[in-house]
């Protein structure tokens, strides 16, 4: 079956629901009669006018009733102030006790009111760039385009960005005539304007952790309640002007476990092809975004389903292709399973380092190329947390006696191998993995990958950088080399969040092997007490 029509059977990604008490006391603040329109450069369709902010339809259409600003006591919604990181709590302190006004904005509002730790916090203040600059000992002023501060805690940097400074941050263009209406507040007004140019109504959402009071002026948290990724503008508008938005709907689908709106699915697939006009560093970073929070797994179901997997990751969506996956298909894959297996050890404030899942598409690609023994694979993840004791990897996994993941066409039918021969089974292994990097890092092979699906878009996309690509093949390296000398061997089976962060080497071995050995060997089947008394030993 061809790509695109297999696209339309594509993934189904289930959609908790969310619980909102119904005795939520809103306090409404007085409204705007009109939300700013986009410059004469962009013309919005007639259909696309119900799309716009409620306030912005009742002034087009005479409408003498302005739609109410909501203002929610954040108590009520859940929120305290000790949910917020300590060195952000310093650092709003720190500005508010000068007397600026400060507030969080972004998806940290989301999270907090989802009861969800957020990846960061997003502070916006009413001071200028400069006079945060000089109300912190340790901050500098970074980027050209859009600058913000880094603020220095200790060992974290608190962004901050500023209400000034902020307005350049959309390509929308204001109208010249457009000017605070009579009966809004200036505060209100700043505030409102900003949110506006948020990319998603639930994004645009703005919290004063000193009011208690969470301002809501898009309609964000009705779009929390259904459970709905929405932009503020025109979908066709808003990726228009912005490619990244495009990756980053389908992030906070997947990690929110939200539905697009019919508008932002349809110009998904529409606008599918204009990330490659993104940079390629921040294509890594998007992706780096979906696969090392918590939500690869769910990322890679809704990059297929929106067509942009094929594009991101040829290799990748060529195995998909091969399966016959469709959207609701149950039968898991094996890629699937192994993200899946990542997602349970890390979280949106927990990540990984990208070579980590970096190293798992190239171990996938290499049992794709060539259905291994699961026996080998066990011992090469063994033998990769031990940090190349090999010999040692090999005989636990002569003494496994439960049977392996039979449902992966990439792992063959187990056979009875002497130590000597697993052992040479291992090292060609090890260097096929490292052979499947170097596919990945090849424009030509790149291309090549969707080449026999003619209705497939092209591509030859290479993000990895050469440098990363080395990192990852050093996690590999001590299959064949040994332990060498001054290695310290990773002991319980605990993993260190900061340390996988850092991308710290025998933190990186460990999660690998961890997330291998568990997929061929799933815990439910075995207990998987191999690798957990390997670590103690």
């Amino acid at each position: 079956m061809p790509i695109v029509a297999r696209r339309t059977q594509c993934l189904f990604l289930h959609r908790p629901r969310l619980f909102f008490s119904s005795f939520l006391k809103i306090r409404r603040c007085s409204s705007i009669a009109a939300v700013a329109s986009p410059s004469e450069q962009v013309k919005l369709p007639k259909e696309e006018e119900g799309h716009l902010p409620a306030s912005y339809r009742s002034r087009k259409n005479g409408d003498s009733k302005t739609s109410e600003w909501k203002k929610l006591d954040s108590k009520e919604l859940g929120i305290s102030n000790s949910m917020i990181a300590g060195p952000t709590r310093m650092v709003l302190n720190g500005l508010r006790k000068k007397g600026y006004e400060v507030y969080l904005v972004g998806g940290c509002v989301r999270d907090l009111i989802l009861k969800r730790v957020p990846k960061d916090f997003d502070i916006i203040t009413s001071a200028e760039l400069n006079e945060i600059r000089k109300s912190f000992r340790r901050c500098e002023i970074v980027g050209k385009r859009f600058p913000i501060c880094h603020v220095r805690v200790g060992d974290t940097i608190v962004e901050v960005s500023s209400f000034s400074t902020s307005a350049s941050k959309s390509g929308v263009k204001f109208k010249h005539d457009f000017r605070r209406p009579p009966g809004c507040s200036e505060h209100d007004f700043l505030r409102w304007r900003n949110c506006l140019r948020r990319d998603f109504t639930i994004n645009g959402l703005m919290f004063d952790p000193y009011a208690n009071v969470v301002y809501d002026y898009l309609g964000g948290m009705e779009d929390l309640k259904k459970t709905k990724v929405r932009t503020v503008i025109p979908a066709n508008v808003s990726f228009a002007e912005d490619n990244a938005r495009i990756l980053r709907a389908i992030r906070i689908a997947a990690r929110l476990g939200f539905h697009l709106s019919r508008e932002v699915a349809v110009c998904l697939k529409e606008f599918s092809s204009s990330v490659l006009r993104l940079d390629k560093g921040r294509i890594l970073m998007e992706l780096n975004y979906m696969f090392a929070y918590g939500s690869a797994e769910a990322s890679l179901r809704l990059l297929w389903r929106f067509g942009l997997l094929e594009i991101l990751l040829p290799i990748q969506a060529s195995y998909f292709v091969s399966q016959g996956f469709q959207r609701r298909d149950k039968r898991s894959n094996m890629l699937l399973s192994l993200f899946s297996n990542l997602d349970k050890l890390v979280a949106p404030d927990q990540p990984c380092h990208t070579i980590l899942w970096i190293s798992i598409f190239a171990l996938h690609k290499a049992v794709v190329d060539k259905p291994e023994d699961p026996s080998v694979i066990a011992a090469f993840s063994l033998a990769v947390n031990s940090g190349g004791s090999l010999r040692e990897s090999v005989e636990i996994v002569r003494r496994i006696p439960i049977p392996h993941e039979g449902k992966f066409h990439e792992l063959s039918e187990r056979q009875e191998l002497g130590v000597e021969a697993l052992m040479d089974e291992v090292i060609k292994f090890s260097a096929s993995v490292k052979a499947s990097l170097s596919k990945m890092s090849d424009a030509y092979f790149v291309s090549q990958a969707m080449a026999k699906y003619p209705q497939a878009p092209y591509s030859d996309l290479i993000f990895i950088p050469a440098a990363m690509s080395s990192r990852v093949c050093k996690i590999f390296e001590c299959v064949t080399r040994g332990m060498g000398d001054g290695f310290v061997a990773k002991c319980g089976r605990k993993i260190q969040s900061e340390s996988l962060a850092m991308g710290s080497l025998p933190e990186i071995r460990h999660a690998f092997a961890r997330i291998i050995f568990d997929t061929v060997y799933p815990p439910d089947q075995s207990g998987n007490k191999f690798l957990a008394s390997r670590n103690q030993s």
